[in-house]
């Protein structure tokens, strides 16, 4: 089969915008069911040690399942699914995605059962501070061992949505989180029936409720990809030479991978040996900052991943540049806002979306703390889901490690240096310090690589004045809303202030013509 057909259809890509407004719209919705989730766990487990132990569990199958599936795997993977699929036909790419299955399946497999064995070990030198609460060590333990199989599931789901992303089917990947949220809620919900008998070990239901979200998650996909014709078959392991290029690169990808994971690792190794409750306003106060990361950041960062393979392997270096260009506006558009918004309503956005029930106003200030620390880094976080691809797509996997491993060596020295001064904000500011480093690090790399042009200097500058609007608006209305905000309820105030000071930022970026015209041009197709 010649790949002229399929290079014809890749070539009909959809437009950056419609690809945003498409991922970017379910992802919305799954981080409104995110938040959703994250109240119902801090309304029925709070920020104790109940809290803390299911936090340190369900960190060990994610940072696996960022490092195999969605982050390396992914980018490894589909520039080259991509490549094959332009240069030798759809016949020979499927059999690459099935050779990357298999080998997925029998690593992660044998990764599980290891994990299965050496948990407490494990926990050890995850959350060292554990130790000395036997109780919620033990906990930790056993909610591991139960999580644990979610990362084989997930990891499957992850190259599945890469492959229905490859043929610019963008609706499931992002679809498929809403279904993980809404056994979360079930599993948080569910608390109260066994709360008596299970004691510190009250996260179990969710726990359970994972493991029905990744078979639910995998029923899906495969339902999409079947409709596709896109699944792949199961065989026995073996390797082309496609694979091989394919697993040359994951190991830069990888390690890449890794290093951002490693920076998470050391933020919760420290965080365990902070008073209780730290690990739980970090985790908070984190949830936050990924919804704008995931609907901005990962939404343009998946939409481009594809695209910019593409330009690359037809050596088009200005549609790959006007892509990248157009990435970073979009991005400022909402990021820039949503940065300051996210520092200045750090107290209102937390005690309105989670003091309920266990979580309590002590901890709402300590988790705003964080948020605000988190938000400062928040243009660096996107920044670097959206330029990763860049180097992904053009073969350049090793700039993405070198930079990871810049980050970790500043994201530990800052940490080191920051938490004993400041607890677990400093942990926050040490992150964002080193996101804020890695973004300005990958821009002028891209510059120098020409991969990257200065068309979007200008609207950056019309995004920073709106949005500098917008903030004097918002300490105007907290400063003088005073008397409102003791008649409302924190929710409906906090509804009431973004409301408005989102209405005070478009207006500034209509008169001031900061909006970027891919998105006005995608609103004004939708009206006529």
């Amino acid at each position: 089969m010649t790949g002229a057909p399929d290079k014809a259809k890749l070539r009909k890509n959809v437009s950056l915008g419609h690809a945003f407004w498409q991922i970017g719209s379910l992802t919305a919705v799954s981080r409104i069911v995110g938040f959703a989730r994250d109240i119902a766990f801090a309304s029925f487990l709070g920020a104790g040690s109940a809290a803390d132990a299911f936090l340190v569990a369900l960190k060990l199958p994610n940072m696996f399942r960022r490092l195999t599936a969605e982050g390396a795997m992914t980018n490894a993977f589909l520039p080259s699914f991509t490549k094959l699929r332009t240069a030798e036909g759809r016949v020979a790419a499927m059999g690459l995605a099935a050779e990357a299955q298999i080998i997925l399946i029998l690593v992660l497999f044998g990764i599980v059962i290891l994990a299965e064995i050496f948990m407490p070990q494990i926990l050890m030198l995850l959350a060292p501070g554990f130790v000395a609460t036997p109780d919620r060590f033990a906990a930790a333990v056993d909610l591991g061992r139960v999580t644990m199989p979610y990362l084989p599931m997930i990891s499957i789901v992850a190259l599945w949505i890469a492959i229905a992303n490859a043929h610019d089917q963008f609706m499931a990947g992002a679809a498929a989180p809403i279904v993980a949220n809404i056994c979360f809620i079930a599993g948080a919900i569910s608390i109260p029936l066994f709360a008596d008998d299970l004691g510190i070990f009250q996260a179990l239901p969710i726990a359970f409720g994972l493991l029905v979200a990744g078979l639910l998650q995998l029923a899906f996909l495969y339902m999409v990809l079947s409709r596709l014709s896109a699944l792949p078959k199961l065989q026995m392991p073996h390797l082309s030479d496609a694979g091989r290029a394919m697993w040359r690169n994951f190991i830069p990808s990888a390690l890449g991978a890794g290093g951002m994971q490693l920076n998470l690792l050391v933020d919760l190794i420290l965080a365990s040996l902070l008073p209780v409750g730290a690990i739980s306003w970090l985790y908070f106060a984190d949830r936050v900052v990924q919804l704008p990361l995931g609907i901005v950041g990962i939404a343009l960062g998946t939409a481009l991943l594809p695209r910019l393979s593409t330009a690359e392997a037809d050596e088009q270096r200005v549609d790959f540049t006007k892509a990248l260009d157009e990435a970073i506006i979009f991005a400022g558009f909402f990021v820039v806002p949503a940065m300051i918004s996210l520092i200045i309503l750090a107290g209102p956005i937390i005690e309105g979306l989670f003091v309920y029930g266990a979580f309590t106003t002590d901890d709402a200030v300590m988790a705003a703390m964080a948020l605000s620390a988190y938000a400062f880094g928040l243009p660096g976080f996107v920044l670097v889901k959206i330029l990763q691809p860049a180097f992904y797509a053009a073969g350049h996997p090793g700039a993405v490690l070198k930079v990871s491993i810049m980050t970790i060596v500043i994201n530990i020295t800052g940490s080191l240096i920051l938490m004993p001064l400041f607890g677990h904000v400093g942990l926050a500011l040490a992150t964002s310090l080193s996101g804020l480093i890695a973004g300005v690090v990958m821009v002028v790399l891209l510059r120098r690589s020409r991969r990257l042009g200065g068309s979007c200097l200008g609207m950056m500058g019309r995004i920073l004045l709106a949005t500098m609007v917008m903030s004097i608006f918002l300490v105007f209305l907290a400063n003088f809303g005073s008397e409102l905000r003791l008649i409302m309820p924190a929710a409906f105030w906090l509804a009431g202030q973004i409301a408005l000071g989102g209405a005070a930022f478009l207006t500034a970026a209509f008169f001031l013509k900061a909006i970027p015209a891919g998105l006005l041009r995608r609103w004004w197709h939708r009206k006529t």
